[in-house]
């Protein structure tokens, strides 16, 4: 067993935190606080392989693996939870489903410039009546000659308003259930597609989340993404490395929490002696590190088998995700707390990284949904 990362792999950790403490850091809350899409960072973002970690060099990646994704999301995160999710969800869904599913004709005009960081891609699956219940699809493609007519709706999209590319999931047919949904590749300016009400949130206010809808909009056949009627079945697996994703965003929010929490215990006096000489103040920093330490265990584990490429990892991505998102939200309230009175307003980082965390307990499947797959994944059930 070998804990230890490469020196590429170290290496990249400190570009990414530098970049996020220069870069990121200084612009946080006004971010936050105008729900502003950072559009400006996007460029840089991919200049350093960020936008194409893990797809190889052949597609405009960066041609890494799991690992050193997830490296990226936590540095990201532990800074801004909003650029974690926007870099997840550009990477970890769009253009993965077109780099697992898509045709070779279909990788080179819609990967390459996705994973060379020039287009920003979203990946729509929800919708407002199938969240958990995404088998229960109701937007639909209809053949019509030389094209499929989407009609229909999506929310909580990920960079809806800003993609250049967007997957959406539609039914072809509807007489066959979860395998009559199908998967299509869309652009930006397409007659009949467009961003809708963009949401305004409790956390992660800087990305972007909002409605994607279709009317009689036309997307060429050759825009099917992978086989027909299967494209539920491929946004399952697209899941599982989604779902490291959200769980290294967790992680990385988890740990910016802690150490906030711990800088603020060494700088804060009252009775005479900074509270981190008080064992209560002790007892929640060791207990706080301790989870965060036991998540990262079970993150890096999860991407370490997903750079294995031969075997599932269905069951473990679930237990990483559901650990460190229901650890981060349990941080983030301990980091408010040994803050008191300063954890509750906005000179200090400890109320936003509470805002922020619960989404890693909801997006990509909710915790619920996490210990239903592991446990269908222990009973041997599908």
């Amino acid at each position: 067993m070998d804990f230890t990362f490469s020196e590429e792999q170290q290496q990249l950790r400190r570009s990414v935190r530098e970049f996020a403490e220069g870069e990121v850091r200084p612009h946080v809350m006004e971010w936050d606080e105008a729900s502003h899409f950072p559009i400006e960072i996007m460029p840089k973002l991919g200049e350093m392989g960020l936008l194409g970690v893990i797809f190889p060099e052949e597609y405009g990646g960066a041609g890494l693996g799991y690992v050193d994704y997830v490296i990226a999301i936590e540095e990201l995160s532990r800074v801004d939870g909003s650029v974690g999710i926007i870099v997840a969800a550009h990477n970890s869904l769009c253009s993965n489903h077109i780099f697992k599913f898509g045709t070779e004709a279909q990788k080179k005009k819609y990967l390459v410039p996705l994973a060379q960081g020039k287009h920003i891609g979203a990946w729509s699956l929800t919708e407002p009546g199938a969240g958990s219940d995404a088998g229960g699809t109701r937007s639909t493609a209809r053949r019509d000659g030389n094209f499929w007519v989407l009609n229909g709706a999506k929310t909580f999209t990920t960079n809806g308003h800003y993609a250049d590319t967007c997957v959406a999931m539609a039914v072809t047919d509807k007489e066959k259930g979860s395998h009559g949904i199908s998967a299509f590749i869309l652009e930006k300016g397409m007659p009949g597609f467009k961003p809708g009400k963009k949401e305004n949130k409790l956390g992660m206010r800087a990305s972007d989340t909002s409605e994607v809808t279709f009317s009689d909009c036309r997307v060429p056949l050759e825009n099917l993404l992978g086989p027909e009627g299967e494209g539920f079945t491929g946004s399952l697996k697209i899941l599982d490395g989604g779902r490291i994703s959200i769980a290294a965003l967790a992680l990385g929010m988890a740990q910016g929490a802690l150490e906030a929490a711990v800088n603020y215990a060494k700088q804060r006096k009252q009775f005479g002696q900074a509270i981190s000489e008080f064992q209560a103040i002790q007892f929640k920093l060791a207990d706080m590190a301790t989870e965060v330490e036991a998540a990262r265990l079970l993150v890096y584990q999860a991407a370490w088998l997903a750079d294995r490429r031969d075997v599932r990892f269905t069951r473990e991505s679930s237990m990483a995700k559901l650990f460190a998102s229901e650890v981060a939200v349990r941080v983030a309230n301990e980091c408010v707390q040994i803050h008191g009175g300063y954890g509750f307003i906005k000179d200090y980082p400890a109320e936003k990284y509470y805002r922020d965390v619960k989404l890693c307990t909801i997006g990509e499947g909710t915790s619920e949904i996490q210990k239903l797959v592991i446990a269908r994944q222990l009973l041997g059930k599908k």
